[in-house]
């Protein structure tokens, strides 16, 4: 039974090429120094006394700077190669790190968030890019889900060590932070080999039908599915811990147990199961079940009693939602793609979720405010209704779509 179970952990991982190893330990070591921004509200709040109107703008500055900064990164991987524009985002970003630190006042604090974020999230779209160039079709979906484990487990290793670091001085967390983003552009530097950019030639039919994914009114249609359907996704991280807290009493620890949860069952299941289902249906099949998984999840919360094993029983089923959209949506849009606008097509998709993490804090908030947290998780289960029949639908109509 232990040798059958740890095959299958080999044959999950097996066949993957060096370099999406190499990518993906690269991303590991950038997000276990992950801090600053989980904490910048209590910082901006607690140390530099601004008031919580003035930390929400600082935030919403910040997710503006990553939309500007994926378009921008996007343009730039398709222009340059995603080898330079990787490690200049990585170093760039380290750097500002550090020179946050040092910013008091609320007009420079601005400025630097914007531009630190701009600068940071530009890594983005060439990252995309660079998993698309070193995997193949076979197991393109795997290789994501690799970089999502080192994603996962870093953003772990960065909310634990941060919380340990902030309880000390605030401004170790901006030097920790800006350190290991250098670190990861040294290591890739290292590690994986510079690829030479060189332009790829495209017959004249494949540059008309996909020369760019404004055009591509499939790709148009399947981000604005994606934005709704990330904006409700999101409430897990943002609106669920409230309403368990307030609403069923759940304790802090309980919560943070239930954020613990989520992030091991995609560290043990999900190269798994991806590797057993890839390729064997359409990717917008998975992602429609995902979708229906999560607003299951959501109306589960107003049908079931405040215990905390059914907010663990919402929070699997959530996370299994996830396992199967995630993973998939990043095969679906390279499959859209072309060697030398898949920057672009990265930087789009980087955009929908920038854009639905800003939405996500403000919709959630407001519903819940003035019509209540019941009124939020219907609304949600049936928008994901709504959105998972719209990519039902994409599947079928994708081909007539011109």
């Amino acid at each position: 039974m232990l040798a059958t179970a740890v095959q299958t952990y080999r044959d999950a991982y097996k066949g993957l090429s060096r370099s999406t190893w190499c990518l993906s330990l690269v991303m590991l070591i950038n997000r276990s120094g992950t801090m600053v921004v989980p904490f910048m509200t209590i910082y901006a709040t607690q140390k530099l006394h601004f008031t919580l109107t003035q930390a929400g703008i600082i935030m919403g500055l910040f997710g503006l700077g990553a939309i500007a900064g994926a378009f921008i990164g996007g343009k730039l991987t398709d222009k340059m190669g995603f080898y330079p524009v990787q490690i200049t985002a990585l170093v760039s970003g380290g750097l500002l790190f550090m020179v946050i630190g040092f910013l008091t006042t609320f007009l420079s604090l601005c400025i630097g968030v914007f531009i630190l974020s701009f600068c940071n999230e530009s890594f983005r779209p060439a990252n995309s890019t660079a998993i698309a160039f070193y995997s193949s079709p076979e197991n393109r979906t795997r290789s994501y889900s690799l970089n999502r484990f080192a994603i996962n487990l870093g953003w772990s290793v960065g909310g634990a060590l941060g919380g340990f670091l902030a309880g000390h001085n605030y401004h170790l967390l901006f030097w920790v932070d800006g350190c290991t983003n250098i670190f990861a552009a040294l290591l890739m530097l290292k590690i994986l080999p510079r690829v030479d950019y060189k332009k790829h030639e495209t017959s004249h039919e494949q540059q008309s039908a996909i020369s760019s994914p404004y055009r591509d009114k499939v790709y148009i249609t399947f981000i604005i599915l994606t934005i709704v359907f990330a904006t409700c996704f999101l409430q897990l991280f943002g609106m669920q811990p409230v309403y368990l807290k307030s609403e069923w009493k759940i304790t802090e620890q309980q919560i943070g147990l239930l954020m613990a949860e989520n992030g091991l069952i995609i560290a043990f299941i999900e190269m798994i199961l991806v590797h057993k289902i890839e390729g064997k249906r359409h990717n917008l099949f998975y992602i429609t079940n995902g979708i229906l998984c999560i607003g299951l999840a959501y109306i589960l919360l107003n049908v079931l009693p405040s215990l905390f094993i059914v907010a663990v029983f919402t929070t699997a089923l959530i996370t299994l939602g996830e396992i199967q959209c995630l993973p998939f949506m990043n095969s679906y849009w390279i499959g859209r793609t072309q060697p030398h606008n898949r920057g672009s097509y990265a930087a789009l998709y980087t955009i929908a979720w920038s854009s639905a993490q800003i939405a996500a804090p403000a919709l959630g908030s407001q519903v819940a405010q003035y019509a209540g947290f019941r009124t939020l998780w219907w609304v949600i289960s049936i928008i994901c209704g709504t959105v998972a029949l719209g990519m039902f639908l994409l599947k079928r109509f994708e081909g007539k779509m011109v």
